[in-house]
């Protein structure tokens, strides 16, 4: 007998009651965290789906003083670059109420993610995990975090005995090089989140949740058929 997969899927009308209904319960998370812990990790993902859930988050009332934002992977830019994930996050997410929390990035400023993953693995190692919520998006080659079909290091990235928690990965089409969090590190975490928008990335998603085809080698498909952390998928058209 094959085991069940640990995903739910909410689905909404249109983007903003999408971004409205995950903001709200990431931010529920947080309160309950810092209530429970006095301090609360999140772990958000770059890409144009996420900006208006950012933005709704952004508005949330909590004390946003003890929250610590990390990011699942990053383009090995500065944030002075229009790609960088870092950027996208402070210009959409630590903002309004948002403003007090404090991002943790994971460029460092190294020549190369090569060079630059140890002080990148130092910070991850630093912060109080689990996370209390991990955000995940996903391409339509089936990517997640920065888990790209033949990058150079995916394997490893998805070994869930691994025990690294950050590793680089260069891929043919993930563009500038990368830097990610791993599998096992991102399923450290109270909860799960895959933010998802399209009927072309629904119908993907389902065939990588049944195995289906191409999309039985599908990156994403590691995260949809773990066991460790239930995953909640939000999707709208």
């Amino acid at each position: 007998m094959s085991t069940p997969l640990n995903v739910t899927t909410h689905s909404f009308t249109d983007s903003q009651a999408q971004a409205r209904a995950l903001a709200e319960r990431v931010a529920e998370r947080l309160r309950t965290a810092l209530s429970e812990r006095d301090h609360a990790v999140l772990a958000v993902s770059g890409g144009s789906t996420p900006k208006d859930f950012f933005e709704r988050l952004s508005r949330e009332k909590l004390d946003w003083t003890k929250v610590l934002v990390t990011l699942v992977d990053e383009r090995w830019v500065p944030d002075s670059d229009e790609r960088s994930n870092a950027r996208l996050v402070k210009s959409h997410l630590l903002q309004n109420a948002a403003s007090r929390a404090r991002l943790i990035p994971l460029y460092t400023g190294d020549a190369t993610p090569e060079t630059g993953l140890a002080e990148a693995n130092a910070r991850i190692d630093a912060l109080p995990l689990p996370f209390d919520v991990v955000v995940l998006g996903m391409g339509e080659d089936g990517h997640t975090a920065s888990f790209f079909p033949g990058g150079d290091h995916l394997a490893e990235a998805l070994d869930l005995h691994g025990k690294t928690r950050v590793l680089p990965m260069h891929a043919p089409d993930a563009g500038e090089p990368r830097i990610t969090l791993t599998l096992p590190t991102l399923l450290e975490t109270r909860a799960l989140y895959l933010l998802v928008s399209g009927e072309k990335k629904r119908d993907l998603l389902a065939d990588a949740r049944l195995g289906l085809g191409a999309a039985r080698d599908y990156p994403v498909r590691a995260v949809l058929t773990q066991q460790r952390v239930p995953v909640a998928v939000y999707w709208c058209p």
